[in-house]
């Protein structure tokens, strides 16, 4: 059997922070993981600068490509306000990777089936085990559905689902545009240009309210896509969408229990207004890293709720400004 003080089930931004910080303060850790790094990452790559504080990164010495946005084109029902925003994009196909590897910890291609408490160990699939246990395994997290499902339940009325593609393309249309309200979509829509010809879209929308509107996100995805060639932004391009869900950030008290720690999309961390889950992971992932460390109780207390709260004001008044216009009231 292998040993590790900690190990850390997931690779991506959550559990490579986790990983880095606790090689940092000397502490032994290896990380699990079903996949081999690079891989694909359905994801728009959103990072703001806090995520590049809290990380230490040089974006001069960043490798791979980074866009630069200073501001979002926002539209909500037919009008459009530009909001000035300092922001980054990634492909998460080179930025997951990089983390891993700058981490220097142990990775082990490895899909956890089965976990269980011996003494004061955790055993992982009768072949790992350890000290303390940290679940960074996204929303189908082992270590949420063996230790926390039922102390921690997951709403789900805040369950999104997506569709998206990211593929090579010769856009012409260089702005990050967000799309609100838009044929009834309880969520948003998104075009991301990245550097070196990538181009990145998506939509997400809450499951059961798209349930409750008797829709899905497939019709909304077709939708979206014929949108895009009406607005000349893609144009003769075979799409092949992938999806996947996650939870936006609700209670997360229940992070805890004993030497069991959850990080990241496994506890529901994604911004209530963007939808922003790299900045919780990373951040949660150094609060986890801390904690052990330190011996002192673990909270995701200081993981914000919201990505842009100033912005999200500004567009809670332009959505106020429209209906009023449309009630007459001026």
């Amino acid at each position: 059997m292998i040993y590790s003080k900690v190990i850390i089930i997931g690779g991506g931004p959550a559990g490579s922070t986790c990983g880095w910080k606790l090689k940092q303060n000397g502490i032994e850790c290896l990380i699990l993981d079903k996949q081999e790094f690079p891989r694909t990452k359905l994801c728009a790559g959103w990072i703001t600068p806090r995520v590049i504080n809290d990380l230490k990164i040089d974006i001069n010495d960043y490798p791979f490509s980074l866009a630069e946005f200073n501001k979002f084109h926002v539209h909500i029902y037919n009008k459009e306000l530009i909001i000035k925003v300092r922001q980054y994009a990634v492909r998460r196909y080179e930025f997951d990777h990089w983390l891993l590897q700058r981490s220097g910890v142990n990775i082990y291609t490895h899909e956890v089936k089965h976990i269980k408490k011996d003494g004061d160990y955790y055993v992982i699939d009768d072949f790992y085990y350890c000290k303390y246990l940290v679940g960074a395994g996204g929303t189908f997290c082992p270590v949420y559905r063996t230790f926390f499902r039922d102390i921690h339940p997951r709403a789900k009325d805040l369950l999104v689902v997506t569709l998206e593609e990211e593929f090579p393309y010769d856009y012409f249309d260089a702005n990050c545009h967000l799309w609100f309200l838009r044929n009834k979509l309880p969520g948003y829509s998104w075009y991301v240009p990245k550097n070196n010809g990538y181009l990145n879209v998506g939509i997400g929308g809450f499951a059961e309210k798209l349930k409750a509107n008797n829709d899905n996100i497939k019709n909304q995805w077709q939708f979206f896509i014929n949108e895009l060639e009406r607005l000349s932004l893609v144009k003769n391009h075979r799409f092949n969408a992938g999806g996947y869900v996650y939870y936006i950030r609700n209670r997360v008290d229940a992070v805890q229990k004993d030497s069991i720690y959850l990080i990241g999309d496994a506890s529901g961390l994604a911004t209530r207004d963007m939808g922003e889950g790299i900045g919780p992971a990373v951040k949660s992932g150094i609060l986890a890293a801390e904690a052990i460390s330190s011996g002192k109780p673990f909270s995701l207390g200081p993981v914000r709720k919201y990505s842009f709260s100033r912005y999200r004001t500004a567009a809670k008044l332009f959505v106020a400004y429209l209906i009023n216009k449309r009630a007459g009231i001026e």
